[in-house]
């Protein structure tokens, strides 16, 4: 079966079809201004989902992420790019800060064991490129320049813009929280800036036809995804906070310049919670990669307790959901060693169903589990099931697992255990136990006493 996912644009579950001579994909990288989230992590996971996926049927694929250390403005402070407000709160150039936070970006890549890109181009390098689609669609009469030196698209020359989001132009209202506030010169409130004068601002600013400025966040997308994968993308992918303003600009802008769709496959993952709240730095709630590594968590049990919920559904992550896939992933890394050595891959038709039709990963987790279980099937077969299901999860199952020590308080209760036993208290017993697998250690009770191992 062929991979078919959740069209954004058309509302409907569509194959994804290779259109050049390899499948392209675009997924919006991070703005290196602060750490990555796991809300943020959620969306590059599903990038990679898919990026495997296609990978296992056979596909070449190209697949290009942007990092955007330029021209994107701030949630709470519209007049200034974020990359220039955090450099002034750390009190270092601004570019010191992308390089920094680009570099942590990619370790938690690594941590999350999410395939690399074939190329992640920065927006602070690529200025010459966008300048050059900007002068395109001047062109092509669907963007204007102003008498202070900033560019606009033209919303208006568009005829089908809103149809990602369902946003009318008619019905927008002016100073949408992700553009400048100070834009007396554009001919119409929905027009975007593809280019900004400088002002007053001195930082982060490049010479250009129209003057000294910076551009648009928009149209890096548009000119990173057009010129580096052959003028067209198969899949792009993104959050669904990008849907509006960001993507439906960005389709404006592309469509625009080669007057036909650019994009086959429009696919967005849904916002993540944690513990019941959306995360922010308000609320004191924001999860990385770090917290779960400080709480001696394997990180890839975030991209278990991700793959146990559909992309298209908000989820609400809990630390108990995180304890509870970190000791499946021990289990199941314990059963793979216990079921050979062998690195052969078998498909499963069931899980090979559930991941072609729009990436039912819950539904493959479940067949694995039902494998886990099953008496009927050998060591052999189960390994290998594994292993195929693996290709896609990404949950590195066959890495043998880390003994790591008892803390004083789990030998304490294991003590505690065997007293209970040795005084025939079962109904202890049993409570000690629990307490024992609920921190990822299985008690196994035999002749000469109790022994455990982490699951």
């Amino acid at each position: 079966m062929k991979l078919s996912i959740y069209d954004t644009l058309t509302r409907e579950v569509k194959e994804i079809k290779q259109s050049g001579s390899v499948l392209t994909m675009y997924c919006c990288g991070p703005t290196v201004y602060r750490d990555a989230h796991v809300g943020n992590l959620r969306t590059f996971l599903l990038a990679d989902l898919i990026h495997r996926a296609l990978v296992q049927q056979g596909f070449k694929v190209k697949f290009i992420q942007n990092i955007t250390d330029v021209g994107h403005m701030s949630e709470d402070i519209v007049t200034e790019d974020k990359m220039l407000q955090q450099a002034r709160l750390e009190a270092r150039d601004p570019f010191e800060i992308a390089r920094g936070y680009e570099e942590l970006f990619h370790k938690d890549l690594q941590r999350l064991n999410i395939l690399p890109a074939s190329a992640y181009p920065r927006a602070s390098e690529t200025i010459d490129l966008m300048q050059q689609f900007i002068s395109k669609l001047i062109e092509g009469g669907f963007a204007y320049a102003t008498e202070i030196g900033s560019v606009y698209f033209d919303s208006r020359s568009y005829d089908s813009y809103g149809a990602i989001s369902g946003n009318r132009l008619d019905s927008l209202k002016p100073g949408h929280r992700y553009e400048f506030s100070d834009e007396g010169d554009k001919k119409f409130h929905a027009d975007w800036a593809l280019w900004k004068a400088a002002g007053s601002r001195t930082e982060m600013i490049w010479d250009s036809p129209w003057g000294f400025g910076f551009p648009g966040w928009h149209i890096e997308c548009t000119a990173m995804s057009l010129s580096l994968l052959e003028g067209h993308v198969d899949v792009h992918v993104g959050g669904i906070d990008l849907r509006f303003p960001h993507h439906e600009n960005e389709r404006a802008q592309s469509n625009s310049i080669i007057r036909s769709e650019a994009v086959d496959l429009w696919v967005h993952g849904e916002h993540l919670l944690f513990e019941g709240r959306k995360m922010s730095k308000s609320a004191n709630n924001v999860v990385l990669i770090q917290d779960l590594i400080d709480r001696e968590l394997d990180p890839l049990a975030l991209r278990l307790s991700l793959l146990e919920n559909r992309y298209r559904a908000q989820m609400d992550l809990t630390w108990a959901a995180l304890d509870a896939a970190n000791a499946t992933l021990r289990r199941w890394r314990t059963a793979m060693s216990a079921w050979g050595d062998s690195v052969e891959a078998k498909e499963d038709a069931e899980i090979a169903s559930a991941i072609a039709k729009d990436l039912d990963t819950p539904r493959a987790i479940l067949r694995l589990r039902t494998i886990e279980k099953d008496t009927l099937l050998s060591s052999q077969e189960k390994r290998a099931f594994f292993i195929y299901a693996d290709q896609v999860l990404g949950l590195d199952l066959m890495r043998t697992n880390v003994a790591k020590p008892l803390s004083e308080d789990q030998q304490n209760l294991l003590n505690e255990r065997a007293e209970a036993r040795k005084s025939k208290d079962w109904k202890l017993s049993d409570l000690l136990r629990d307490k024992l697998l609920a921190q990822g250690i299985s008690i196994n009770d035999g002749p000469d006493g109790q022994s455990w191992t982490w699951n």
